[in-house]
């Protein structure tokens, strides 16, 4: 699995911290762009905002493409407190969202 973005920037601590209650360590983690990844024939390819949607470039393969539009938690407004109970809404949200992917496109050679 491969994860790229439209645009680089460091990888917010904010989300290090709430992956890492989760027993994730995203701190060696890189900020790639799509375009490093341009020359691979992607079984599916899966983009998680609008602006990603819009912008993604085409892939000349035949992946399967998914799109489903998360809230960027980076632009959280509030407290602190406020702003890491987003980080962690949004990872559950993508950990439900993974966990049906499987399900549906991976499970039993589908």
């Amino acid at each position: 699995m491969l994860s790229a973005g439209i645009e680089t920037h460091r990888v917010n601590p904010k989300a290090i911290e709430v992956m890492k209650e989760d027993g994730i360590d995203i701190s060696y983690h890189t900020s790639n762009h799509i375009d490093e990844y341009r020359n691979i024939d992607f079984d599916f390819v899966i983009t998680v905002c609008e602006n990603a949607k819009e912008r993604c470039p085409f892939f000349p393969s035949k992946a399967k493409k998914f799109h489903y539009n998360f809230p960027d938690p980076a632009k959280a407004k509030g407290t602190e407190e406020e702003i890491k109970n987003q980080f962690k809404v949004v990872r559950e949200m993508i950990k439900d969202y993974c966990k049906k992917f499987i399900e549906e496109n991976l499970v039993n050679g589908k």
